[in-house]
């Protein structure tokens, strides 16, 4: 019987094959209490579990082809610090000595701990670094049953049954996995868990693996063997498709192989309407060595380095000004002369790094509208520096931007560019070289600094509207909350009148803005960013041509009416009818 599932899409394309479902190995073990002369031979099963995943992780390192998506050496280091991490591995280890647990129930009852500890977390990126936790976790438990992982099960199975396209259906996926599945016959993937801005996602996107994430049950609705296809675009899976939708989707899939081709194409060309207007393209990074990946995509700079990655990184302290400035300055040597903007951390007291647990960092009544990004980085002045200062003198190698997080009120600014100030004192009393002309901007992620936009025009050098907060808190959704997300809406008229009056006061006082949310990806909104006056985009890597290919077909001209009668729209019907007209012009 056909049925459809509709998910979060997360890589682009068609996937058409035969599920191979994976069970999580977290799901089932057995709990039951050890004697007392037991317990040290269950700890040394534990740590010789440890090393087998260890050799695993060692192995997929080694085996990383050149050509593999920069994300993927991080991610495996990252996994090797959760296995030795003392949250995860030493609670384990005393919950077998205390309580005298067997190591499989300790380790899924450690898990449970932290995981309740991750849900509490308001951001998006940093809550579904959850799953890294459960991938590690995972991994233990199939070595202390003595299965083969994940990955092995799936080249067995493609060598088993011969299929030519299959795709895997799992509650969840490690970024590891999908390396090593993309060597064999592996063609999508659909998971119960994740979001836009998990490491699945991220390196399904950066592979080109079309993907649907956060599909509830379809590990459960989906049996062994089934036809499917994976809508990328749409993050819908359908079931046992009917003959007539199966011909239609191998259709679009053959069009999207052709496309694809072309795109290339573009890669070097230069990014300018048909009426002459030339448009920035840059690139969304996470880890310096993206910065790689950028430059082959054909960015012309960094329009948004998040930094709390290489605090994530750190699990029982903040990384030092040494560490933070050698990567720094390693993503700015990596772009050759383009301007990499460096956001400063964005986590608080809603998502507090476990380094800064025990300090009174608990979990606020509210936690969006809490001390998070420059409120807490302002509330804690001695890490801000420390950062401000790894940035400044990553300046010296290259051309660096500051740019600061959900900033709403001048006094707030005025603190941060004091300490930046102070920042460079400080530099200079030491004798070390950093750009004096370091440019400094602002995040507009809050309907406050979009309105009060004036504020930041006469004190900062440029401007990055962040469409996903902006969205969430014009609208008052958490996309990440099911109950609610289907309201998440970034062609809401509220939000659409917030960019463009954003970008109309920036134009008018001369200060360069940008959008680095996910809007500026997304190509069934390009004419319209464009129709409202952006020049600068910035995106993950992967979506660069497609949207160049919009913006080489584009007319800036021709949008002036359709894109007034959108911001004109406030009744559902009128605005579709515009967004329509635009998308004709």
């Amino acid at each position: 019987m056909s049925f459809t599932l509709h998910g979060i899409p997360v890589s682009r394309g068609i996937a058409i094959g035969r599920a191979y479902l994976i069970a999580p190995a977290a799901l089932d073990v057995d709990h039951y209490l050890i004697e007392p002369d037991q317990i040290g031979a269950e700890i040394e099963r534990f740590h010789v579990a440890q090393e087998r995943v260890h050799a695993e992780l060692d192995a997929l390192r080694e085996d990383l082809a050149a050509d593999a998506p920069s994300e993927m050496g991080a991610f495996i280091n990252v996994h090797s610090m959760i296995l030795n991490d003392a949250m995860l591995v030493q609670e384990t280890i005393d919950l077998v000595r205390t309580r005298r647990y067997n190591v499989e129930w300790a380790l899924t009852e450690q898990l449970e701990i932290l995981s309740r500890h991750f849900d509490d977390i308001e951001d998006e990126y940093l809550r579904e670094r959850k799953a890294d936790i459960e991938q590690v976790v995972e991994r233990v438990l199939k070595a202390l049953a003595g299965a083969p992982s994940t990955a092995s099960l799936v080249a067995h199975n493609a060598a088993s049954n011969g299929h030519n396209e299959m795709i895997v259906v799992a509650h969840d996926i490690a970024p590891a996995d999908m390396l090593q599945f993309k060597t064999q016959a592996f063609k999508g993937f659909v998971t119960d868990l994740g979001g836009r801005t998990s490491h699945t996602a991220i390196v399904a996107r950066s592979l080109g693996i079309p993907a649907s994430v956060g599909v509830q049950q379809a590990s459960v609705l989906i049996r062994q063997n089934d036809l499917i296809i994976v809508d990328g675009d749409h993050g819908i899976v359908i079931v046992d498709p009917a003959p007539i939708v199966l011909e239609e989707y191998s259709y679009r899939q053959s069009e999207k192989v052709l496309e694809q081709r072309k795109l290339q194409r573009l890669k070097f060309s230069p990014t300018q309407t048909l009426d002459g207007t030339k448009i920035e393209l840059c690139a969304n990074i996470e880890l310096p060595d993206d910065a790689q990946t950028a430059v082959e995509a054909g960015a012309m700079g960094v329009g948004l380095f998040r930094t709390e990655f290489l605090f994530m990184n750190h699990k029982d302290r903040l990384p030092e000004e040494e560490e933070q400035f050698e990567a720094y300055k390693r993503a700015i040597e990596l772009m050759n002369g383009r301007p990499v903007t460096i956001r400063t951390i964005d986590v608080g007291a809603d998502k507090p790094l476990d380094s800064m647990s025990g300090d009174g960092y608990e979990t606020a009544p509210n936690p969006a509208l809490g001390l998070r990004a420059i409120r807490w980085s302002l509330s804690e002045p001695q890490m801000f520096m420390t950062q401000l200062r790894a940035i400044l003198r990553a300046s010296a190698f290259g051309q660096a931007k500051i740019l600061i997080p959900m900033l709403a009120h001048a006094q707030e600014i005025d603190q941060t560019l004091d300490l930046i100030q102070e920042a460079k004192r400080q530099l200079d009393d030491a004798g070390i070289a950093y750009d004096p002309n370091v440019q400094v901007g602002a995040m507009i992620e809050i309907p406050a600094a979009a309105i009060a936009v004036r504020l930041f025009l006469k004190r900062l050098d440029f401007l990055s509207i962040g469409t996903n907060d902006l969205i969430q808190y014009t609208l008052a959704i958490d996309r990440a909350d099911n109950a609610v997300a289907h309201l998440y809406d970034p062609l809401h008229p509220a939000v659409l009148n917030l960019i463009a009056f954003t970008l109309r006061e920036a134009k008018r006082a001369g200060v360069p803005v940008s959008i680095c949310g996910e809007m500026a990806g997304d190509p069934t909104v390009t004419r319209l960013l464009l129709g409202l006056g952006l020049t600068e985009f910035s995106m993950h890597p992967s979506q660069l041509l497609v949207v160049k290919q919009e913006i080489l077909r584009s007319n800036l001209k021709a949008f002036e009416k359709p894109v007034a009668d959108v911001l004109a729209a406030y009744e559902p019907a009128e605005l579709a009818t515009a967004l329509g007209a635009l998308q004709k012009v």
